[in-house]
């Protein structure tokens, strides 16, 4: 950090870069319309300009996290930030469909950097007891995103919707600007070789992995597993995977450092942060759940969702605040047990506006509380020279559970006698996946025992 950079300029550019990437996820939707008219997509093929930017998010996490332990958070977050800018010109200007993909793709693997790269920062330049608030100030701006997304998108798309995209332009030369006078320039000395080949398997099992769980038919869970489609992509995500356990054993400098992979502490975490990912994933569903049990007209049961993301954008400061008073154990295990009190209101209740309402506080609320402390126990348990390789992995465990959930809740809610009745079962579902993580969490490191340990 430079010596003239205050806290508050640092959590600043993070900040900004962060809410950039998730900008364009939530505000692509208003424009796929736009982009289906002008290169005269169908469905299936216009869906992939949202899911490949996530497929990508998940595969380069991991890989551009690992990148900033050997070459610097500062260079890696430009870096992350300037290509992504790049692509983001490359979607505007795409002749074709293909190339629009192409476009969002690259976007989707830097984006997947910077969140974990900015909260690696956070560990390096803040003392542990400021570390929780500022990585809840992270956690804020998806809330925000959430909110800005469509709206700007409603507003720039009346000019093209090319200009969704153009927005990220000067919004990364300010970051750029910003990041290059004030991040941190110091970097860890790497004299092992790049672990490629961790790289290349690593990527192959997330995208394999991510590939057959999107590919699933939720209609027809068990037999789509065994498809054609689906089942291969299992078996070279699950090839892969036993790969890489024995490649990084004899890596030099492993993408996936055996301080990562055994720590029991971690594996928790991982734990916790797979069965969070699939209740994350219950709220892409709730507007469709409001639609079918109160009759609301789409646009109605679209703002139903903003008390719930209003408690995920307050709460998620508030989260880190206390994760510094308290220890990150006791607030995820509140937010596990808060989650599970508003799926189990939004699954068992007879469902009225008051309900719907009331359960999407809860949710928002325990949602809030699980992400910033997650990533401060990662930070707390891995090497200054692992925290982005650490946070990445963190990243991707949640991608996972966000892929898994999704096709659950589908799975789930299709089973049902009606629709109505088939979203319950399946928030019911999501809530024991989250009682069993409150068991796991119990295992957690208490404050106590990490200030006797400190001593």
């Amino acid at each position: 950090m430079s010596a003239a950079a205050s806290p508050n300029q640092v959590i600043a550019v993070l900040l900004v870069g962060v809410l950039m990437a998730a900008l364009d996820i939530g505000i692509v939707g208003p424009a796929l319309p736009a982009i289906q008219a002008d290169f005269g997509a169908d469905e299936r093929a216009l869906s992939w300009v949202f899911g490949i930017y996530i497929l990508f998010q998940l595969v380069g996490a991991p890989v551009m996290a690992k990148l900033s332990d050997r070459s610097g958070r500062r260079n890696v977050y430009m870096a992350c930030v300037s290509v992504f800018a790049a692509s983001s010109l490359i979607v505007v200007v795409a002749p074709d469909l293909t190339i629009l993909l192409l476009g969002r793709a690259i976007q989707g693997f830097c984006a997947g950097g910077i969140l974990p790269v900015a909260s690696a920062v956070i560990g390096d330049t803040f003392p542990p007891e400021k570390r929780g608030r500022a990585l809840g100030l992270i956690g804020a701006v998806f809330g925000v995103a959430f909110l800005l997304g469509p709206l700007l998108g409603g507003i720039l798309l009346r000019w093209g919707w090319q200009l969704l995209f153009l927005l990220n332009l000067p919004i990364a030369a300010v970051v750029l600007w910003r990041s290059w006078r004030i991040l941190p320039v110091a970097r860890r000395v790497a004299t092992a070789p790049l672990d490629v080949l961790g790289i290349l398997l690593l990527s192959v099992t997330l995208a394999a992995l991510a590939l057959g769980i999107s590919s699933l038919d939720v209609a027809d869970l068990a037999g789509s597993i065994v498809s054609i489609s689906v089942l291969p992509l299992f078996i070279a995500a699950t090839s892969s995977g036993v790969l890489l356990v024995f490649a990084q054993r004899r890596a030099e400098d492993p993408v996936l450092h055996p301080e990562l992979l055994n720590s029991v502490e971690l594996r928790l975490v991982g734990t916790i942060a797979l069965a969070t990912g699939m209740a994350e994933a219950t709220m892409i569903f709730l507007p469709s759940f409001a639609v079918a049990a109160l009759s609301v007209v789409e646009s109605t049961a679209s703002f139903m969702m903003v008390p719930l993301v209003l408690a995920i954008t307050f709460g998620s400061p508030a989260a880190g605040r206390m994760s510094d008073r308290f220890g990150p154990k006791t607030i995820i295990q509140i937010g596990l047990v808060t989650t599970v009190a508003g799926l189990l209101l939004f699954g068992l209740s007879t469902v009225t506006v008051a309900t719907f309402l009331t359960a999407g506080v809860l949710v928002g609320i325990g949602m809030s509380a699980l992400i910033a402390p997650l990533r401060f126990v990662v930070i707390r348990e891995v090497s200054a020279a692992q925290r982005g390789a650490g946070q990445g992995l963190l990243v991707t465990c949640l991608g996972v559970g966000r892929l898994t959930g999704s096709a659950m809740v589908g799975g789930v809610a299709a089973s049902g006698a009606d629709q109505v009745s088939g979203y319950q079962n399946a928030l019911v579902f999501a809530a024991m996946l989250l009682t069993a993580a409150v068991f796991v969490s119990t295992a957690l490191k208490s404050r106590h025992r990490i200030e006797l340990a400190d001593t």
